[in-house]
Order: structure tokens, then C-alpha cells, then sequence
């Protein structure tokens, strides 16, 4: 018997990925893919149990893939110390520590996915990017970030959470929206940004989920969007880009072809426009106010 909160695949598609039960109505469930940005709904009879330490052999295969994609951002968040350490020369590192403070860009991450949303803060805060995370269903978007931006004024912002070509599609056709479930308020959430900020460097738009209509993100502003292939997306490869674009220093670019490379879906989940960074580093670096020994000037 399949019960709230169980780990599933579907026999129809072969068991080809890992879902968990959402919800159950009467005779079908509604499921969430553990590692894709899925949603879906499924007969009670086309599901079968799996075991969280034997998910099936894809998402095993994902699991490894996002280990090694972690793996490479904490790489590379410790060569760019290095960097700075050798750009920077000794006199910038007295005792063996840096004398110099960092500015990592600022990440806005709006989710219509409250579980994605806390795994995508959880990776953050291991790469000491500062992010403001908000679940916001994907049709609110464009109107919470008319709010959020000013208040906030991120270097990037991630605009995600559940989309898909559907199924009883009013058209065949690919090329148009009403073949989406979301994909249109992703492009009203990006225009909505793009009248905040134009510049393309200054402000970085992540933007998108599963099968998403890619030229059409971009075509709104998106600097990154998925899913070319129209593919399933990892759950957190938005956040993989958006890490890159705040950890890249403000006088490069984006090493495109590394990022895109190194996502856990790969170039048929996501794509992109040549961006510069947002990473800053500060001299001297900032003192502990509690310590410091003033004499009152006035």
C-alpha cells in the first residue's frame, strides 16, 4: 500500500525516477521527484516502493553527478582565496591570514517549491553565498519581485520551481507558450526584473525548471535558462549557475562553457549568454568593533 511521504517510481516510464508521494486523491497519487524538478500525478497502481539507500540506478547515477558538482564549486571557492592571496602578495597577508575582506554577489532565489527551496539555501550557506530564499508560487513571481527588488538589490537572481510540456497540450507546437504549464510566468517574472535593472552584468537572471521553453527565457532577459533539450533539470543546478555567477570576480566572465559543463543536467538542461561576475574582494579587512580601542574625537 503507498503512503504519504513514500518513495516511488513508475512502472510505465520503467522506473526511470525517484519520486515522493505528495498528496493521494482517491485513486491517484501526486509525486515530486527527489532529485528532478518534477511534478506530477500517477495511478496508485502504477507505483512501486523503493528504498531510500536503493533509489534505482538514474537517480544513483544523479546522486554521484550533484556530489561531484559540489565538489567542484568548494574547489573552486578555494582557489579563488588562493587567487586573491597571489594577486593580493605578501604584504596583504600578515601572520599567514588575508588582510582583505570578500563581497560575494547577492542572491535572490524565488522557488514554487518549499523542499528545493531549503535544499537550495542549505548549498548557499556551505559556499558562503549570501541568498534571500522566498517559496513563492511560480504565477506570483513577477509581483513579489516588484516588492522584493528594491528592498533587497541582488546581484543575481533565481527564478524556479516546477514547469513541464504538457500533455493535453492545446498545440504541438514547442515554440508555443500554451505548450508550458509555467513557462510564461517565469518570462513575466524576468521581465518584471529587466525593468528593474537592463544591464545584463549587473544584474544576473537564473530562470526556469524542468522542460522549460528556453529560447524564450532568454528572448525575456534570462542570462541563464533551462532546458534546451527540453529535459529534466537537477534541483539544484539552478543554483549551481547562480553560485558561479557570485563567486566569478567582477572583472571576468563567467567561464560558460566550465559551468555549463559541470550542472548536473549538462548543456541539454541548461544554457546561457556570455555574463560577467559579481565577486568583489575589499581592503583592509573589516576589524571586530568590539575589540578596537577608540579615544572619542568629540
Amino acid at each position: 500500500m503507498t503512503n504519504l511521504g513514500d518513495l516511488v517510481v513508475r512502472k510505465s516510464y520503467g522506473g526511470d525516477v525517484t519520486f515522493r508521494v505528495e498528496r493521494i486523491e482517491r485513486e491517484q497519487a501526486i509525486i515530486k521527484g527527489t532529485e528532478f524538478r518534477l511534478l506530477a500525478d500517477a495511478p496508485l497502481s502504477d507505483l512501486v516502493k523503493v528504498s531510500q539507500n536503493d533509489p534505482g540506478e538514474k537517480t544513483q547515477r544523479v546522486r554521484i553527478k550533484a556530489t561531484e558538482s559540489l565538489q567542484k564549486l568548494q574547489k573552486d571557492r578555494l582557489e579563488l582565496t588562493e587567487r586573491n592571496q597571489s594577486a593580493l602578495g605578501r604584504d596583504w597577508y600578515p601572520n599567514g591570514e588575508p588582510s582583505f575582506f570578500e563581497v560575494p554577489g547577492k542572491v535572490l532565489h524565488l522557488d514554487g517549491d518549499e523542499r528545493y527551496l531549503q535544499k537550495s539555501l542549505s548549498l548557499y550557506e556551505k559556499l558562503r553565498v549570501p541568498a534571500h530564499g522566498y517559496f513563492v508560487s511560480e504565477s506570483a513571481m513577477a509581483g513579489a519581485l516588484y516588492r522584493l527588488l528594491p528592498s533587497i538589490q541582488p546581484d543575481v537572481v533565481v527564478l524556479t520551481g516546477h514547469d513541464g510540456v504538457l500533455k493535453n497540450r492545446p498545440t504541438s507546437d514547442l515554440y508555443n507558450l500554451s505548450s508550458y504549464k509555467n513557462s510564461k510566468h517565469f518570462i513575466e517574472a524576468i521581465q518584471t526584473a529587466r525593468q528593474y535593472e537592463r544591464n545584463f552584468d549587473a544584474l544576473t537572471i537564473v530562470a526556469g525548471a524542468c522542460q522549460s521553453h528556453f529560447e524564450a527565457l532568454l528572448q525575456a532577459g534570462a542570462n541563464f535558462a533551462s532546458s534546451p533539450a527540453r529535459v529534466l533539470i537537477h534541483a539544484l543546478d539552478p543554483v549551481y549557475i547562480a553560485a558561479k555567477a557570485s563567486l566569478t570576480p567582477i572583472r571576468e566572465t563567467i567561464n560558460i562553457t566550465e559551468v555549463l559543463k559541470s550542472t548536473i543536467s549538462g548543456t541539454q538542461g541548461v544554457g546561457g549568454i556570455e555574463t560577467r561576475g559579481s565577486y568583489r574582494i575589499g581592503l583592509p579587512k573589516l576589524m571586530d568593533l568590539s575589540a578596537l580601542k577608540v579615544v572619542p574625537s568629540m
